[in-house]
């Protein structure tokens, strides 16, 4: 079972903007003073404070009332926030939000991340080190796993499914599966030797968590030399999975929750910077969604529950 661990220190979203607001947006500041906009862990807590402070900014001025941003410590602290009513605004994973819906949280997926061609999906890959011997999944057996967290979609829940497709029980093939808790650890896990193979999220050759890490120097050995991408080999990719939805509480007025739809959806046009940062300028503007986009992915982590009790 995930520790459910507290939030980080928030961060204030930036000072609200001196225009005149309509009454309702009045109204939404008398009644939340402050709207809690939380994150699931994708990368290390300095680099989503950097990426996403300009936005959370946008926010409170669209908004006419400050957001603040969390940065979740693990996948669950969301799910438990919103389930709670501390979370209004929710960044979620596919799997993240689709366990939040199985346990009954109320929370409606309202945009979706859309990558640079147009498309809606990811894949979950495993790496292994360019200098191993290993050419397939097949050639780890016994070798150690790392996984990134329980209710992370491309870091376990669909690695666990396509290894079970080619008929592999991931923890009777390998030696170890470790949870790592982050998608950058479970690369620096590989990185230093810890593990012999790693699930983590790719979308194209040149935009990964790997090839962000190493933009920023982050990928060292043991012996504390930096890594480049030819450093690393794919054995195993994985079927396509749906991109992350961010959700908001169904609790919130109606006519604030279109408010905070409307300005994601206004984001790469009022405030063009903020919105390229949040993913180095490579994802299109976010689409509608809804809670149904998801149900594959409940089915999903439906399944590898199963498997999982399966195994036990």
């Amino acid at each position: 079972m995930i520790e459910r661990r507290t939030l980080l220190a928030g961060l204030a979203g930036g000072a609200i903007a001196g225009a005149v607001r309509p009454a309702a947006a009045q109204a939404w500041k008398a009644q939340f003073p402050e709207l809690v906009y939380a994150v699931v862990p994708a990368e290390n807590a300095s680099g989503v404070i950097e990426r996403m402070t300009p936005f959370v900014a946008y926010l409170s001025r669209e908004l006419g009332t400050k957001v603040t941003l969390r940065i979740a410590n693990d996948y669950a602290a969301v799910i438990e926030g919103q389930r709670a009513g501390n979370i209004h605004i929710g960044g979620y994973g596919p799997a993240s939000f689709a366990r939040a819906r199985l346990i009954g949280v109320k929370t409606d997926a309202f945009v979706i991340d859309v990558n640079a061609d147009g498309t809606k999906g990811y894949y979950s890959v495993f790496y292994v080190r360019a200098d191993s011997p290993y050419k397939s999944i097949e050639d780890l057996k016994g070798k150690n796993l790392g996984l990134v967290d329980p209710n992370s979609t491309s870091g376990y829940n669909m690695p666990l499914f396509a290894l079970d497709k080619k008929g592999i029980v991931a923890d009777k093939f390998f030696g170890k599966m470790q949870v790592t808790g982050s998608h950058e650890n479970a690369v620096i896990a590989l990185a230093q030797g810890t593990v012999d193979v790693a699930a983590n999220w790719w979308n194209a050759d040149d935009d990964s968590n790997l090839t962000r890490m190493l933009s920023k120097g982050m990928v060292k050995n043991a012996a504390g030399q930096t890594m480049k991408k030819e450093d690393f080999r794919i054995v195993l990719t994985t079927d396509l999975i749906i991109n992350s939805p961010t959700a908001v509480l169904e609790s919130l007025p109606a006519d604030l929750r279109g408010a905070i739809k409307k300005a994601f959806l206004e984001a790469p046009i009022k405030d063009k910077a903020a919105f390229d940062k949040l993913s180095d300028g490579k994802n299109k503007p976010w689409e509608a969604t809804t809670n149904e986009a998801y149900n594959d992915t409940i089915k999903l982590i439906q399944f590898v529950d199963a498997l999982k009790k399966k195994q036990s």
